[in-house]
C-alpha cells in the first residue's frame, strides 16, 4: 500500500536530518494517513479511503465527499478519486431522472 492520500495525492517528501555539528543525513517526511469511511449521499453507502488528515478536514468543510468531488476540477484529483467522482455523478444523475 502506497503512502499517498487517495483524494489529494499528498505523498512522502524527503529532506535532511541536520545535527548540531551540521552533519546531514537523508530522512523521509511521511503524510499523516488515516483509514476513513465517508458517507456518500448519492451512492447511499459509505466509501472507505486512505486519506490525510488535511483531506478529511477539507471534505468536512466542503459539506461531504459528494460536494468536495463535484467542486474539485478533474486535473487536481488522482485516478482513484476520479473513479469515485464518476460513480457519484452517475448515481446523482439517476436520482435526478426519477
Amino acid at each position: 500500500m502506497s503512502r499517498r492520500c487517495q483524494l489529494t495525492g499528498k505523498g512522502v517528501l524527503t529532506g535532511n536530518n541536520v545535527s548540531h555539528a551540521n552533519n546531514k543525513s537523508r530522512r523521509r517526511f511521511l503524510p499523516n494517513l488515516q483509514d476513513s469511511s465517508l458517507l456518500s449521499d448519492s451512492l447511499g453507502a459509505s466509501v472507505s479511503m486512505r486519506l490525510s488528515t488535511r483531506a478529511i478536514r477539507t471534505v468536512e468543510h466542503n459539506g461531504g465527499i459528494d460536494a468536495f468531488l463535484m467542486s474539485t476540477p478533474n486535473s487536481k484529483l488522482p485516478p482513484e478519486a476520479l473513479v469515485l467522482k464518476r460513480r457519484i455523478a452517475r448515481a446523482s444523475a439517476k436520482k435526478a431522472a426519477l
